[in-house]
């Protein structure tokens, strides 16, 4: 009886206690700076140009790897087509 009481109370304790983390509210970060807002502009004005870059890189290089493979040419008309009749 007295195992069986122990392990409830374990397992109650920690239910409120995990409920209790849950409902735990974090203080406000700090706020930045300008400065800080400067170097995060920067940075993430950065890490865009880099992202198109490759984006356009990759886009090229799809593009070419497309061409490769099927045999892309202007195409000609067939002689069905320029003859203006119908069948």
């Amino acid at each position: 009886m007295k195992k069986l009481a122990i392990a409830v109370t374990l397992a109650a304790g920690l239910g409120i206690g995990s409920f209790a983390g849950v409902q735990a509210k974090l203080p406000p970060a700090a706020p930045m700076s300008d400065a800080d807002k400067a170097a995060k502009a920067a940075k993430d004005a950065a890490a865009k140009a880099a992202g198109a870059d490759q984006l356009n890189k990759a886009m090229d290089k799809a593009v070419a790897n497309y061409k490769k493979n099927k045999g892309i040419v202007d195409p000609k008309a067939s002689p069905a087509t320029t003859s203006g009749r119908k069948k």
